[in-house]
Parts: structure tokens; sequence; C-alpha cells
């Protein structure tokens, strides 16, 4: 699980293996497979690298990069 930040403040978190998309105008749409979305203000980038490390860290993927 990764953290993301809502637009109240509150911390959720999110499993980024289900993520479809993510979508910034301005703040930050998340889709999920399910159809489901969550507006956050987590940066794009900072979200992706979140994502790389998680995977990383559970050995899915040895090397990604932006």
């Amino acid at each position: 699980m990764i953290s993301v930040t809502k637009l109240d403040g509150r911390k959720y978190w999110i499993n980024p293996h289900m993520i479809e998309s993510m979508e910034e105008s301005p703040d930050l749409t998340i889709t999920f497979l399910s159809g489901k979305k969550i507006v956050v203000k987590d940066n794009p980038s900072e979200l992706i690298n979140q994502i790389i490390s998680y995977r990383q860290k559970i050995g899915i993927v040895s090397n990604q990069e932006l």
C-alpha cells in the first residue's frame, strides 16, 4: 500500500496495483480498475516514485525509472 493525501488533508492508503490511470487537472485524480475515483493533493511524480519504490520493495520489478 502507498499513502496519498486527500484534499481535506487526511491520509489515505491505496493499493497501487489497482490504479488504472492518473489525471492532473489541476488536482490529481486517480482512477482505479473498479472505476472508483479519488482526488488527492499529491504530486504525480512523487506518487509514481512511491509506486516504483513499493514494487521494488516487494520484488515485482528490479529496475524501473520515471
